[in-house]
């Protein structure tokens, strides 16, 4: 398994499944953001920024890849890239599965969102090795993260799930220790790599 891994590395750098991976990106970001549209369109101009929670994670992701594609590392974004897409992936499959239990069905669109979700929190982890951001990159990173869980559950602003809204506090504790959980991912993955450094 462990002669797989460096194959396995090289093909996921590879020019062109990054820019395979960047177009599916970009072109994910547009959808999410066209996705957004109705509640955006209700949304104070000051959290504009905050709602779009997974496009702008896949945007995040978008603008490393270009990094990696330019032979450089944008690493603010990078770290930004793996809290926020593994978060926000695992948060909406958890939040389509919790409405399939709850209303009893949730369509193909539900399903694909299920699918695409999972993928984006996979693609979060399986670039790990390709990240270059330091500790405070990651203290950057998760100011953002936690700040934008404050805007969601105590401004309001989470994203529409009518199914849901009267679990609205409990899907808000999840979330943040979710935040938590991807946080110290980051963080392992940093020490992990400075370690790999000094040996």
């Amino acid at each position: 398994m462990k002669s797989l891994l460096p194959q396995m590395m090289y093909l996921l750098q590879h020019r062109s499944i990054l820019t395979m991976l960047f177009i599916i990106n970009f072109l994910g970001t547009i959808y999410g953001y066209i996705w957004y549209m109705p509640q955006l369109s209700r949304t104070a101009p000051q959290f504009l920024l905050f709602v779009p929670d997974s496009p702008t994670a896949s945007l995040f992701f978008c603008f490393a890849i270009i990094g990696w594609l330019l032979g450089t590392n944008f690493k603010l974004l990078e770290a930004l890239a793996l809290i926020t897409l593994v978060k926000y992936g695992i948060w909406a499959v958890v939040m389509n599965i919790l409405t399939l239990m709850e209303i009893g069905s949730i369509g193909l669109a539900g399903w694909m969102l299920v699918f695409s979700h999972f993928m984006m929190a996979v693609e979060g982890i399986l670039y790990i090795p390709k990240y270059r951001f330091t500790l405070g990159h990651i203290i950057i990173a998760a100011i953002w993260t936690l700040h934008n869980d404050v805007i969601d559950y105590v401004y309001g602003q989470m994203p529409t799930y009518s199914s849901l809204y009267q679990y609205a506090n409990h899907i808000g504790y999840f979330t943040f220790w979710l935040s938590i959980l991807c946080i110290c991912i980051s963080y392992y993955s940093f020490k992990k790599r400075d370690y790999l450094h000094k040996i």
